[in-house]
């Protein structure tokens, strides 16, 4: 998205300064009332948290609407704001920040065409990535730019929980690296009429393993398990709303590519096609209510 030059805000030259990247402390998440559920699909926190080198809780202190011809690129039926906020909370990242920050987001129009009002302290959080300031480069402490054009969430206690939960299984190592697809594949019959095993390969953004495993018994029944490293043994199902999961269930193509089992017979690689639709009707959906961001 194409920063527009416009002045900073002045009001405050406060400056935090965080020194880790990790999920920070300095402040402690609201409690979220026992049953809240927030507007955001698992999905939708974890497309921003997975791409944004900083995570910032913010309260809104002036909005302008930016005129069409100064907001290039701008989707139908959006409406171009600049925004000048308070942050409340460095959430992740590291550096310097000013305690009033600026930065331009795009937002669908409201019911009657107009752009919505984005009222005075309201509570927001912002993926964002510092922008170079200067002819030297250096990051700016005042301005940000989300890492989508539409990066600013409304706040509330659910969704802050759960985007701490999902920022906090992130930064653990070995945590799960993101899924770009199938690598290859094979199915090996069992000794026993009906037995088989397939076992997939996956490729990551990373280049570390991740492996599905489908196995057949003799009566019929299926049972499947995902191994993220080496070690295969002691692998199970990713349970839904994890990290685990998040990145199968919305990294996977939705059908198996049968080419990736070169040298497989044809029978084998349609019950290599038929254990893989197992593996994705387990996982479920990854329902968005948002598009995800390119990073």
């Amino acid at each position: 998205m194409t920063r527009l030059l416009l002045p900073a805000a002045l009001a405050s030259l406060s400056v935090l300064t965080i020194g880790n990247s990790g999920v920070s402390a300095m402040q402690t998440a609201a409690p979220a009332d026992a049953g809240a559920v927030s507007p955001y699909s698992y999905a939708d926190l974890a497309d921003l948290a997975s791409i944004a080198p900083m995570v910032l809780q913010a309260r809104i202190a002036d909005s302008t609407v930016l005129k069409p011809e100064r907001a290039p690129g701008l989707a139908p039926g959006h409406a171009r704001f600049y925004v000048e906020a308070e942050v409340a909370s460095l959430i992740r990242g590291s550096g310097p920040l000013a305690k009033r920050i600026s930065y331009l987001v795009d937002l669908p129009l409201g019911t009657n065409g107009k752009p919505v009002k984005l009222k005075r302290k309201q509570p927001v959080l912002l993926f964002a990535r510092p922008v170079a300031a200067g002819a030297a480069g250096a990051a700016s402490t005042s301005s940000v730019q989300l890492v989508a054009p539409d990066a600013q969430l409304a706040w509330d206690p659910a969704t802050d929980a759960q985007l701490r939960a999902i920022l906090t299984e992130l930064v653990k190592p070995g945590a799960p690296p993101r899924v770009t697809g199938i690598a290859n594949g094979f199915h090996v019959p069992g000794t026993l009429p009906g037995e088989g095993e397939t076992q997939l390969f996956l490729d990551t953004a990373t280049g570390e393993p991740v492996s599905l495993v489908i196995t057949t018994r003799a009566d019929g029944s299926r049972s499947w398990a995902a191994a993220f490293g080496e070690i295969v043994e002691g692998a199970g199902v990713p349970k839904r709303g994890t990290l685990a999961w998040y990145r199968l269930a919305c990294g996977l193509p939705r059908t198996l590519p049968l080419s990736k089992l070169a040298g497989t017979p044809a029978e084998d690689r349609k019950t290599a096609a038929s254990d893989y639709a197992v593996v994705l009707g387990a996982l479920g959906d990854c329902t968005r209510t948002r598009t995800p961001p390119k990073g």
